[in-house]
């Protein structure tokens, strides 16, 4: 039990760094509302979703192992939530990046 209590503080503490991994903007400048490549990289948006990934995976596959309470399953699915909305940002920044645009502009 002492285990549980510890994989859900973790989970509470990673999410701040969840929502940022969720919500920070792929391009800043479109962001802003002005039409420009962003040529810095995925770096601002994986700085914040590579963490997140890993800790609320782990989080979500522990909390489906022990699935005798169904708090336990509930918590996994959130965890598998944040996970997919993290991974979804992270993937855009990344396609974002090295499209074929970018790869021309930013060179």
């Amino acid at each position: 039990m002492r285990g549980m209590l510890i994989l859900y503080l973790a989970l509470i503490a990673a999410l701040p760094v969840a929502i940022m991994a969720a919500v920070l903007p792929v391009n800043s400048y479109q962001a802003q509302g002005i039409d420009a490549l962003d040529c810095d990289g995925p770096a601002s948006v994986l700085l914040f979703a590579v963490p997140t990934l890993l800790v609320y995976a782990a989080g979500a596959i522990l909390l489906y192992r022990r699935r005798n309470r169904r708090l336990h399953l509930v918590a996994s699915l959130c965890c598998a939530l944040v996970f997919c909305a993290a991974g979804w940002n992270a993937a855009a920044a990344l396609r974002d990046s090295y499209g074929a645009a970018s790869a021309e502009a930013c060179a």
